[in-house]
């Protein structure tokens, strides 16, 4: 018999500050750079909409901290509970399209579909991709057992059974210790990295690109360089990357920043913003066309960087913010202006992101339901998430570019390396308006 337990909070007011890592992203936002991420799952059939809503329904209860709205404070923005409530729609908006207009009332999360694909999208201040993931994946298999008349063995949750206070809580602040922290988010603009460049939308409209190679195969791939996943999938961008550099370019290096889960080494329940990011430098100059002699250095960058102190440093970075008597008495309209210069300072020494979701994992009985899923981050210039399920391993690009030559160079070495490629882009002509996709 399975318990079923759920724990009321006992709240005595209706607003929540942002967490430590969502404190800054407001005032980030810029053009294309919208701060939404996208989560999609690709059925085998198509998505009923009437059903889809009976989902998202029933699974948000154990979620009510997405159904609040964004608020302007004197010092800091917070958020609100609301009585909104999330309609599913067809989709009939741009990828990533703002979450966040300033003045109005209005949910910070979407859900779309269309023909067989279930997207949800969300503004990063209310979780990131892990705790966001705890949702959709709730709402995708509520889905499949309506649609298909049957009920999934509920152990399958068990280790993400938590009160609502705990997927609530803002884990930075719980495990925050005072030290460094500040000096550590300014490290990034002291790097004078690549950029990337290209032609992009007038409209500030993102561009999607999907990637799909088999699981088992990358994973194959990486143990023959005795490497990761993880390392892996850096290192082959890191080759992409360059395979698009002039001579002269090749004289700056490039910084790829790389969220880290920080579930991983805090026991925390969470479902807002709990990770740190770490930056893999690589001087182009070193590279002599072998994924080799990228490999090494993006090796021991993950191990010098994941290790325990260094991630409870990278934890504090963030938490500092909150902590710093000086950011504190500031005024929001002066933070907002602070904040976005010190933002665009840091990622003059980024090049650019990838981030790594890691094996999805849903239960046996909607398995045979789903193709596969992917996920996407707005950025500045351009970032690559990657995730896998069952043998569907998918790189994800989001960007302003109108032209994707880092993903095509991607495609180029994944295929060199004998690993057959699909592509799917929301890229649209002027005429048809369909998706594209083709296989190499």
């Amino acid at each position: 018999m399975t318990i079923r337990i759920i724990v009321i909070m006992d709240k005595s007011s209706n607003w929540y500050k942002l967490d430590n890592a969502a404190k800054i992203i407001p005032s980030t936002v810029r053009g294309a750079n919208t701060r939404v991420f996208r989560i999609s799952c690709e059925l085998i059939e198509d998505v009923d909409p009437k059903i889809l809503q009976q989902a998202l329904d029933e699974s948000i209860i154990e979620y009510p901290f997405f159904n609040c709205i964004l608020r302007r404070g004197l010092f800091w923005y917070y958020l609100e509970d609301s009585q909104l409530k999330c309609t599913v729609e067809e989709e009939n908006l741009p990828a990533c399209s703002p979450l966040y207009l300033p003045g109005k009332k209005s949910l910070l999360y979407r859900v779309f579909y269309y023909k067989r694909r279930i997207n949800m999208e969300m503004f990063h201040v209310l979780a990131d991709g892990t705790g966001a993931f705890m949702f959709f994946r709730r709402m995708v298999t509520r889905y499949l057992e309506i649609a298909h008349d049957f009920r999934v063995d509920s152990d399958f949750f068990a280790n993400e059974i938590a009160s609502l206070q705990e997927r609530n809580n803002d884990s930075f602040t719980h495990y925050y210790q005072n030290q460094k922290g500040l000096k550590q988010l300014k490290s990034l603009s002291s790097n004078n990295a690549f950029q990337l460049n290209g032609e992009t939308d007038s409209n500030n409209n993102c561009h999607l690109v999907e990637i799909m190679v088999s699981s088992k195969e990358f994973k194959a791939l990486a143990e023959k360089y005795n490497s990761t996943v993880g390392v892996l999938s850096t290192a082959i961008y890191i080759a992409a990357i360059i395979d698009t550099m002039s001579s002269a370019q090749k004289k700056k290096p490039i910084v790829v920043s790389v969220p880290v889960n920080l579930r991983q080494y805090f026991k925390s329940f969470t479902a807002r913003n709990f990770f740190g990011v770490i930056s893999i430098k690589y001087d182009p100059m070193d590279f002599d066309n072998t994924l080799s002699s990228i490999i090494g250095v993006v090796n021991a960058s993950f191990k010098e960087q994941l290790d325990p102190k260094r991630i409870n440093e990278t934890m504090n970075s963030y938490a500092a913010l909150e902590h710093n008597i000086a950011i504190k008495v500031v005024p929001l309209f002066i933070k907002d202006y602070a904040i976005g210069q010190f933002d665009a300072a840091a990622k003059k020494g980024v090049t650019t992101s990838i981030s790594n979701m890691g094996v999805i994992k849903m239960p046996a009985e909607v398995t045979p339901f789903i193709d596969r899923f992917s996920a996407f981050m707005t950025a500045a210039k351009e970032q690559i998430t990657i995730c896998s399920f069952r043998d569907r391993l998918v790189f994800g690009e989001c960007s302003a570019f109108v032209d994707h030559p880092t993903m095509l160079n991607l495609c180029r070495r994944l295929s060199s390396e004998g690993i057959r490629v699909e592509v799917a882009t929301n890229d649209y002509d002027d005429l048809t308006e369909e998706k594209k996709e083709e296989t190499v």
